[in-house]
């Protein structure tokens, strides 16, 4: 019984720091009055990003229930933003997503997202809000970071010498050559993200929490893009040590707009020999209606990784995929 207890010990402890970060989460946002809520895993659309793949599942039962191919979410974005559409009010939902072939030691196929939308804000107000969130997770561990917070032109300026929105592709391969890259079919936001992933994050200190914003409009997603010169999408990125967190949005509530994203982006799936994705027709047809609004969706398994100071996903799972 003792031998069994002390193998049970790290089990326990990696259980019970989930536990506790689920409710400090839940009374972060009790406290500032977001709503927790639960929607669906199983979706007749798909995630149409080219850079994720989804699982799906067959549907067996009646023909009268829908689509008979559903597909696992990527993120439960989609639903949220029906319910704000529906006025529902700030709102957040903590449970697990899916992204097929994700899997190694710092990711899963299966994790957990932290999602929550803050209606009448914009990213920049967003971007603090996450702040204090990462900062009452640290707490928990009795840690405390510094604070960077760096405009994504500026920052490539700073750091590299090279302007992001005006730099050639040779210019912004130049930095990666020691990395041999094959650049066929790469664009120039491929390079970009190369130059984060492979040159600027991993030089970011552990006890730091980096946000950078205002993006290149090409890398939109569902961001609302700023006029000017250049254009900038409203997003930010939040990153805690080398480790990229939060993905965040001043969200876009244009139908047309949105409706062109998902068109170009399964030409992009096309133009790589992926499955076009199903578009989801129950979010155009409310979006027009979602109140003006800011989002952000957390990995939870990421900010575990960085509060038990591990860099395996494995390490803070119950059972990683492999033994699932």
């Amino acid at each position: 019984m003792e031998a069994n207890s002390t193998i049970l010990t790290p089990f326990r402890r990696r259980l019970q720091g989930r536990a506790q970060l689920y409710a400090m989460i839940r009374a972060f946002f009790a406290e500032r009055g977001v709503l927790e809520v639960e929607t669906p895993i199983l979706s007749a659309a798909g995630n149409t990003d080219p850079n994720i793949e989804s699982f799906s599942a067959p549907f067996h039962g009646h023909v009268d229930a829908g689509a008979r191919e559903r597909w696992l979410r990527t993120s439960p974005e989609h639903p949220l933003k029906r319910l704000l559409a529906d006025g529902v009010g700030d709102c957040y939902e903590l449970g697990r997503v899916f992204r097929n072939g994700e899997a190694g030691e710092r990711h899963n196929p299966e994790f957990t997202m932290l999602e929550w939308y803050r209606v009448g804000w914009t990213h920049r107000q967003l971007m603090e809000e996450t702040i204090m969130l990462v900062e009452s997770a640290l707490a928990l561990v009795g840690r405390r970071a510094e604070v960077l917070i760096e405009g994504y032109r500026q920052f490539f300026i700073d750091e590299l010498g090279l302007d992001p929105m005006h730099a050639s592709i040779d210019e912004l391969r130049k930095p990666l050559a020691r990395y041999h890259i094959d650049p066929e079919g790469l664009t120039r936001d491929d390079w970009l993200d190369l130059l984060i992933t492979h040159e600027l994050q991993p030089a970011f200190p552990r006890d730091r929490i980096t946000v950078i914003h205002d993006y290149p409009a090409s890398q939109s997603a569902l961001a609302r893009v700023r006029p000017g010169e250049p254009p900038l999408a409203e997003r930010f990125e939040l990153y805690l040590g080398p480790y990229e967190l939060a993905n965040g949005y001043h969200e876009l509530n244009d139908a047309v707009e949105q409706r062109f994203r998902f068109e170009r982006d399964n030409a992009r799936r096309r133009e790589r020999g992926l499955r076009e994705m199903p578009i989801d027709e129950p979010l155009l047809a409310v979006l027009g209606r979602m109140p003006d609004c800011a989002g952000v969706a957390l990995g939870i398994e990421r900010l575990l990784m960085c509060l038990a100071g591990t860099d395996r996903i494995g390490d803070v799972l119950a059972f990683p995929f492999s033994q699932a």
